[in-house]
């Protein structure tokens, strides 16, 4: 997360309330340019939280003639996705509706990252080795780093979890490093340090 990242998600957080007005109870930063010291492309990904998701495809024309293209729910069921900037993207904008499981799935990985340096990195080192793999092949830099985003998303489940106890049992998870230097689970369920994990998956 950068200024730049910061002042664009406000700038665009700032449109998107002047067009869809008060069905926007919320909007989150999320991905890779919300997470500190992450490597990021600089596409700002935002999520708005409506009051009613179906009430979002009305405002499908005035998006539009803002420059957001309408991908509907682009294979997550209860989602209205658009995109901004063409072929050079600059936005992605997921929309849910208050009480989507998909809200807190999102908000745990970042928040994860946010607090675990140690993964975030091996996590932006991965992008940018495919980044430099695959400069021009979207689907073959996405597979590649599949694999570990899902382990990061379950880790990040399990973590988000833990806290939401803490916080209702008192505990102050800030008083010591939590999992940071847990590692992730690869070859097998062997817990390996996150560096060690990523030499090993891809040589």
């Amino acid at each position: 997360m950068t200024l730049f990242g910061v002042l664009k998600f406000e700038e665009e957080a700032e449109n998107l309330r002047l067009i869809i007005g008060s069905e926007i109870i919320e909007i989150h930063h999320i991905g890779s340019t919300s997470v500190p010291g992450l490597s990021a492309k600089p596409i700002i990904d935002l999520m708005p939280v409506v009051k009613d998701i179906c009430i979002v495809d009305e405002y499908n024309e005035k998006l539009l003639n803002r420059g957001y293209e309408p991908k509907g729910e682009n294979g997550i069921d209860g989602r209205r996705y658009f995109t901004k900037g063409g072929i050079n993207r600059t936005h992605h904008i997921h929309i849910y509706a208050i009480g989507n499981p998909q809200i807190q799935r999102h908000l745990a990985f970042r928040d994860y990252l946010r607090t675990h340096s140690k993964v975030a990195k091996s996590y932006g080192d991965l992008k940018v080795e495919l980044a430099a793999k695959f400069p021009n092949d979207i689907s073959s830099y996405i597979k590649g780093k599949d694999k570990l985003g899902l382990e990061i998303d379950r880790q990040a489940t399990e973590w988000a979890k833990v806290a939401s106890s803490a916080a209702l049992t008192g505990h102050d998870c800030s008083t010591h490093t939590c999992d940071e230097n847990r590692g992730i689970k690869f070859n097998g369920g062997k817990v390996l340090s996150p560096h060690r994990g990523l030499r090993n998956m891809y040589g």
